[in-house]
């Protein structure tokens, strides 16, 4: 994009993501300056089901987003009072004491389990089976990358000086401190998410110390969010052109900062996020489990959690459809010299609200609450084409994301009066009508799409003293651009075919989909 010289201060925020990473010059009013993004592989595979990425990968984006950045923008770089990292969730780093790497990071899409070890005391047996959460737990041990690599590579677990989430590894080459925020903790990690600490032996009913045993020595100093990290250092000044010396504030996890960036702050309004996992999220000040026994995440505001929904393959259904059944819509697009989501909305246009009886439940990957779940696609006619699937997939992202948000309140009382969309796919008109028809309230979509480099701009700012209170920071660093109000004829339609049709579908295929997965194995138990 074309860069803006300014004269006021700025804040250079570092959004780092499965499939890119930006380089984000952002005013202390809110508004991108510049921005640089470099893509890379989202991974390889060495082995079916093994998703990795070095992460120097992340490394060397960030110096060659930064560097592009500063060609267009010397004199704006002078005028940095700040840098803060947001980072993808659930992916972590092994470094030795040098902060070399030792291996590929394991990222969150991989599937491979590692073996059960941790076994309960006979009594807390009887009671986690009584309470139904004995194959959850077992789950969530098999889904440790770090119980993986400790049994399958103990000498790379051995030489581990640390083990970080990619924000950390980040802020270590940036400042050569081992130090991260606590927002950013999200992940299967010896965590303590509602004391919002490193998790200890003797915590009650907290079991991520025992399903994740991790020694003490090889965890990263923790910090709340905006307080200062450490400083550019020479060397990495030398390497990413960012001045010696600017302060690095701890951010949060990438969703975390995309809900502050929407100015999400409390539990008036939800926070949906279109991206390749679609998740709706709120803020509160109390701790709610947005699913009995799974954690609520901490927030990039402090003492604050956000308790999350989230559709595993979400909006990374739009490229399923894409690349399955879109072949003529994404030539066209080449021949227009536009992304192919341009031409896929007008299919949106071709089918009513509805898709002609056409619905999907998106549970392309199984979720916590329904791990026998797979994807249902019901109500075929002769009349259905291409344009009613991707409208019947939209709607049912939606469907789903708003199944979420009636949980959200069920658990925690909340009464949410509004929503706001982030992510690639809130683009879309098209996509956001639909989702405000479907919720039947009120959508609003910020001024800027990357509202997470944004929500760590804005703690960021904060955390410089450039705003007194997070909160004024937020209100003089938010604006929306766009209202979608719902359709009152079309939210009807939805509201039938949620209540009526779209509730039922898992409860009605659950024994169907629990076979299947006992004739073929798919997915593994």
């Amino acid at each position: 994009m074309k860069n803006k010289q300014t004269n006021d201060d700025l804040i250079l925020s570092i959004d780092c993501g499965t499939q890119s990473i930006r380089a984000i010059l952002v005013s202390l009013e809110g508004d991108i300056i510049d921005k640089e993004q470099v893509f890379y592989e989202a991974y390889y595979s060495p082995k079916p089901g093994w998703a990795e990425q070095e992460a120097e990968t992340y490394w060397k984006g960030l110096c060659k987003a930064t560097n592009a950045l500063h060609k267009r923008n010397s004199s704006n770089f002078s005028k940095i009072k700040g840098v803060g990292v947001t980072a993808l969730r659930s992916t972590m780093v092994n470094v030795d004491s040098g902060g070399n790497t030792l291996r590929p990071s394991i990222i969150w899409l991989d599937q491979r389990k590692a073996k059960n070890v941790f076994k309960p005391s006979f009594t807390m047996d009887i009671i986690f089976k009584s309470i139904g959460v004995d194959s959850t737990l077992k789950k969530m041990e098999g889904k440790g990358h770090c119980n993986w690599i400790r049994q399958n590579e103990p000498e790379t677990w051995k030489k581990t000086h640390k083990y970080i989430q990619v924000s950390g590894y980040l802020n270590y080459k940036l400042s050569g401190e081992f130090t991260d925020s606590v927002a950013s903790q999200i992940g299967h990690i010896p965590f303590n998410y509602k004391k919002q600490r490193w998790a200890k032996a003797k915590d009650i009913l907290e079991f991520s110390k025992k399903l994740y045993p991790i020694e003490k020595e090889k965890l990263p100093k923790l910090i709340s969010p905006g307080e200062k990290i450490g400083n550019i250092s020479k060397e990495a000044s030398q390497l990413t052109s960012i001045p010696k010396g600017v302060p690095i504030i701890a951010c949060g996890s990438d969703k975390g900062c995309e809900t502050l960036g929407m100015g999400v702050t409390d539990t008036s309004m939800a926070s949906l996020s279109f991206g390749t996992t679609a998740t709706v999220q709120t803020t509160t000040n109390k701790y709610v489990e947005p699913i009995k026994f799974f954690p609520a995440y901490p927030s990039v505001m402090p003492k604050h959690w956000n308790p999350e929904i989230e559709i595993f393959r979400g909006f990374w259904m739009v490229n399923w459809f894409k690349n399955e059944f879109a072949l003529k819509e994404v030539q066209e697009a080449e021949k227009l010299g536009v992304v192919a989501e341009e031409i896929l909305n007008e299919l949106l246009h071709k089918s009513p609200p509805g898709a002609m009886g056409l619905i999907i439940q998106p549970y392309w990957t199984p979720g916590l609450g329904e791990k026998n779940a797979k994807g249902a696609m019901i109500g075929f006619g002769d009349v259905h084409k291409k344009e009613h699937i991707y409208r019947a997939v939209i709607e049912g992202l939606a469907y789903g994301l708003l199944d979420g948000m009636h949980k959200l309140e069920k658990r925690g009382g909340f009464n949410f009066k509004k929503i706001a969309v982030s992510g690639g796919a809130s683009q879309s008109d098209e996509i956001c009508q639909i989702t405000a028809d479907v919720f039947n309230m009120k959508l609003v979509r910020g001024k800027t799409h990357e509202t997470s480099g944004l929500g760590s701009a804005i703690i960021t700012a904060y955390g410089i003293g450039a705003y007194k209170t997070l909160k004024q920071a937020t209100e003089n660093m938010v604006s929306y651009a766009d209202i979608f109000e719902p359709n009152p004829e079309n939210a009807k339609l939805y509201k039938q075919l949620y209540e009526d049709v779209y509730l039922k579908i898992f409860d009605k295929l659950e024994p169907l989909y629990k076979r299947i997965r006992e004739i073929t194995s798919y997915p593994e138990h």
